[in-house]
């Protein structure tokens, strides 16, 4: 896992701003296909949106904690239902910012 400076995570949580969920959990919650696509899509964009319809926090909180330690991304924080994941890809095709 990358270790990002405030300024590089207050960068990509201004370019998550305007995406949407690329990841929606069904009602299997977190399944080994869901992480397939959850890996593909960091892979992909680097900088992603999962959403978790669930209104249990401590059940979110758990899947939360999951897809960080699945995927090994950086999660720069959580919105309601969503989580916003960041992990640098081969290309690192997002320009961080100096730290």
């Amino acid at each position: 896992m990358m270790k990002l400076s405030n300024k590089q995570k207050q960068f990509l949580k201004g370019q998550a701003h305007s995406l949407k969920p690329v990841v929606l959990l069904g009602a299997n919650g977190l399944t080994e296909g869901v992480l397939v696509e959850i890996e593909s899509a960091l892979e992909i964009h680097e900088l992603i949106k999962v959403k978790v319809p669930t209104d249990e926090r401590e059940t979110k909180a758990l899947i939360f904690d999951a897809i960080v330690r699945e995927t090994g991304a950086t999660k720069l924080q959580t919105i309601g239902h969503t989580i916003v994941l960041y992990r640098q890809s081969e290309e690192k095709k997002i320009q961080l910012p100096r730290g």
